[in-house]
């Protein structure tokens, strides 16, 4: 399992998410950031008020992944969030090991918790470990 944490233009998420619905992956959640890169600051006018802005909005997506769906999710995202050419400040996505996930609702964990169409789904022996409180 693994943990996708992209972050991108919010005027990109739109297709973005269509990447991803569109490789079956559906399952994200998704924060207003703000942050800086190599775009660097710059200089804003406002009511007559001259403000440098050195942090940039961005979106970022937190997506808990089973190993198999990594590389189509990868590519989906890179695909939505690519400005024509990929300008500096598209974005970055970061890929982090995910030791274990719990589905509150039924105690779930592992691969059965986050769930989908996964072939890792198919391979286990059915039973998941189950928390129960």
């Amino acid at each position: 399992m693994k943990i996708l944490i992209a972050v991108v233009r919010p005027e990109k998420l739109p297709d973005v998410k269509q990447a991803l619905l569109k490789d079956d992956v559906h399952m994200m959640t998704i924060v207003d950031v703000r942050g800086c890169g190599q775009q660097k600051g710059f200089v804003e006018e406002y009511r007559g008020i001259v403000e440098e802005v050195q942090l940039h909005r961005k979106v970022m997506l937190f997506i808990a992944i089973n190993d198999s769906y990594v590389d189509k999710a990868l590519k989906a995202i890179v695909k939505g969030a690519r400005t024509n050419g990929g300008g500096v400040g598209d974005g970055k996505i970061f890929v982090l090991p995910l030791d274990d996930c719990v589905r509150i609702r039924t105690g779930e964990t592992g691969v059965h918790a986050i769930g989908g169409e996964a072939p890792e789904l198919k391979k286990s022996d059915g039973k998941s470990k189950v928390i129960v409180i």
